[in-house]
């Protein structure tokens, strides 16, 4: 069973910046490791992307300040966001696919079906 756990999580103000860190030992055994986000009554948004290499996806509502790590010393992939806005509140989710470094197809990164194993979620709440 493949476990992934989501902290870092928490009440901020508007502007402000958070890291989330997502342990887990399949961070480098895995194709990737996706983060995404669901709000209440929203469905279940794509973040950022890190692959088995390390090339970085950014979702739309991040990229321009957003960015994706990895620490494999640590099993710990991190999200790192800036300048945080109310439409940031939202339960945040790594995932990771059921599919090795070696897996040679085309693999949708921003796509929640891709991934097959979930954190529990840490929750980001943004509130003056």
């Amino acid at each position: 069973q493949v476990q992934l756990i989501e902290s870092g999580g928490g009440t901020v103000r508007p502007g402000a910046s958070l890291q989330l860190s997502c342990i887990s030992e399949h961070t480098s055994t895995k194709y990737a490791v996706g983060w995404f986000r669901q709000a209440p009554g929203k469905e279940r948004e794509f973040v950022a992307a890190i692959s088995w290499n390390a090339a970085a996806y950014m979702g739309d509502s991040v990229k321009d300040r957003s960015t994706i790590s990895r620490n494999t010393a640590k099993n710990t992939v991190y999200l790192h966001m800036s300048n945080l806005n109310p439409d940031d509140t939202a339960v945040y989710y790594c995932a990771a696919p059921d599919r090795s470094p070696y897996y040679s197809g085309t693999f949708h990164y921003s796509r929640a079906s891709e991934y097959s194993y979930w954190g529990q979620g840490t929750q980001v709440t943004v509130s003056s």
